[in-house]
């Protein structure tokens, strides 16, 4: 936590402010007992009216002066608040991205929704609260008790038995909590996970009648987040009874040996007054004081789980090569005896994968559910790196390559086809900051989507929304094809991302690529055997293993299980 008060360097004067002006507050707040003594003492007990009114005035200029200092202590904090808030939620997400695929799927999307939202207004709480108070309440709970001092030092003796006894009780219970509110936040990411789960899936859900067990499985979560939420507010809850309690004894011991000093002439009754001020004060100074510190442990807790983020590197780390010209006949694209594991899986998802691929070739990749099919394309644009072997382009290494050079060379169409809410110029642009209307529509041509456009009122202007969810699955696909073609990159990947269309748009979409002006190398992972049989090369994968690699006509004569596939598919006597 105590990392991220670096992002309040900008708010340096902000975070000076702030205090002070609340120590200004207090200093005013601290004469108005002082200032009661002496209208009681000598206005009212000597019946001086000018005196009364003259004090009465004071009074009222303390409290507009305090009033001032405490909106001005208010504004500095806040703006130092929010803007730390701001840099720190940049810089986090900043961070986020540059995490490969492998810490990201290893720290979850939900616990990171939860540390950018939930988590991050608490820090921002706990930043505020502690700019205005963490050092108004020590100060007026030491200030009445040295001014207690001022005005009898016997009865000032009271506060410093008090004071102590309040702070072991105070920061007891907030060592406790520390820990417990870290797991209330850990249990919100459960609970966050399973609505957004339940959110994405709805229709499949409604479709299986699951509702009745889903909101049981919703319950569940959300009853153990209650119960460790309980659990900290019954300790929690003991702070402002416990230090109420201690107070007013404290207070009525006050008063019992005021009342015994004021009747032998040792004390003034305006100086019991202003002591039980000073009580008074205090007391409601450690109740902001303690509800400061269950913040700032919320506060905490929550920032050491931002802070956890940061301290996660990738583990993809960035190379300086530079694209020099090669010579012609080296293949364009090789997997060198390449195996993948996933972090923390017990077996490999690829093994021994070796095969090479020249300019403009089209290279199928088929094969069972599970067999590796999107791990060994993957592999290419870098969302993860082989953990024995190599993946070269151009005869180099892609972890020599930086990220930003590798993946203008890649460009990837995944499974699941993902647009952005916002026309469809701005969507098509993703690929091409700078493409005009001409070239987007040239794009949308080859992906078959152009007559998607055409249909729309607006056409380009067409806004689409949160996730393309007013069109359908064949458009979203043809539209995040257009897109990824506007790149222009060398390695075209289509990741199963032809499933929702028809075999004869399919057909139309792989020709119109292959005629293409440059075409790039092209890999299409298919579970159709439609979609690859007239690629250059076929890779057939199985449990992660290469089951065969050649053309389709190779493929059925001497691969068993390209042959099941296909027969599967295509009845044995076509």
């Amino acid at each position: 936590m105590i990392k991220l008060l670096s992002y309040l360097k900008n708010y340096r004067k902000e975070c000076i402010f702030a205090p002070l002006f609340k120590l200004l507050e207090v200093v005013f707040e601290l004469m108005v007992p002082l200032v009661m003594a002496k209208l009681i003492d000598i206005g009212i007990g000597k019946q001086d009216q000018s005196y009364v009114l003259k004090m009465f005035g004071v009074l009222i200029s303390f409290a507009a002066i305090g009033l001032i200092a405490s909106v001005t202590a208010q504004y500095f904090a806040a703006k130092a608040a929010v803007g730390f808030a701001k840099e720190l939620k940049h810089s986090l997400f900043c961070h986020i991205q540059s995490l490969s695929f492998t810490e990201i799927d290893q720290l979850g999307t939900s616990s990171l929704i939860t540390r950018m939202t939930s988590d991050m207004n608490q820090v921002q709480s706990g930043v505020n609260m502690t700019l205005r108070l963490v050092l108004r309440s020590p100060f007026v709970v030491f200030g009445a008790m040295i001014l207690a001092f001022t005005i009898d030092v016997k009865a000032a003796l009271i506060f410093v038995v008090t004071i102590p006894l309040l702070a072991v009780v105070i920061f007891g219970i907030m060592l406790w909590c520390i820990p417990r509110y870290k797991t209330v936040q850990e249990k919100l990411d459960k609970v966050l996970e399973t609505t957004r789960e339940n959110l994405t899936g709805i229709r499949v859900i409604r479709a299986f009648c699951k509702e009745k067990e889903e909101i049981g499985h919703f319950h569940e979560q959300t009853e153990k987040l209650t119960d460790i939420q309980k659990n900290v507010g019954r300790i929690s809850a003991l702070m402002n009874p416990v230090t109420y309690c201690m107070i007013n004894i404290a207070i009525g011991v006050l008063i019992w040996q005021g009342a015994i000093r004021v009747n032998v002439g040792v004390l003034t009754q305006g100086a019991v007054v202003a002591l039980y001020n000073y009580m008074s004060q205090i007391l409601i100074e450690l109740i902001k004081l303690a509800n400061l510190i269950l913040n700032m442990t919320k506060s905490v807790a929550c920032g050491n789980r931002i802070q956890s983020v940061f301290e996660i590197c990738s583990s993809m780390k960035e190379g300086t090569y530079k694209e020099e010209s090669k010579e012609v006949n080296l293949p364009f694209v090789e997997f060198n005896h390449v195996s993948l594991r996933y972090k923390g899986a017990g077996d490999e998802a690829l093994k021994d994968i070796h095969f090479s691929v020249k300019k403009g070739e089209t290279v199928g990749i088929i094969g069972g559910t599970g067999s590796g099919k999107s791990s060994l394309v993957h592999l290419l644009p870098r969302f993860y790196d082989a953990t024995e072997g190599e993946v070269r382009i151009n005869g180099v290494d892609v972890r020599k390559y930086s990220l930003k050079a590798l993946r203008q060379k890649v460009t990837v169409v995944l499974q699941k086809a993902v647009l952005f809410q916002g026309t469809i110029r701005e969507n098509m642009q993703w690929g091409n900051k700078n493409a005009t209307d001409e070239e987007i529509y040239h794009a949308l041509t080859i992906a078959q989507a152009k007559d998607v456009v055409d249909g729309k009122r607006g056409k380009l202007d067409y806004v689409i929304e949160q996730g393309g969810k007013n069109l359908s699955g064949g458009q979203r696909q043809r539209m995040t094809i257009a897109r990824a073609l506007l790149c222009n990159s060398e390695i075209l990947i289509l990741d199963d991302s032809a499933s929702a269309l028809d075999y004869r748009t399919d057909a139309n979409l792989r020709q119109a690529i292959r005629n293409m002006e440059n075409s790039p190398v092209v890999f299409i992972v298919s579970q159709r055997t439609s979609s690859i049989q007239h690629a250059d090369k076929i890779i057939v994968l199985e449990d992660g293993k290469m089951a065969g690699v050649g053309t389709h006509e190779e493929l059925l004569e001497s691969c068993e299980v390209y042959q099941e596939i296909y027969y599967s598919q295509f009845k044995k006597e076509a």
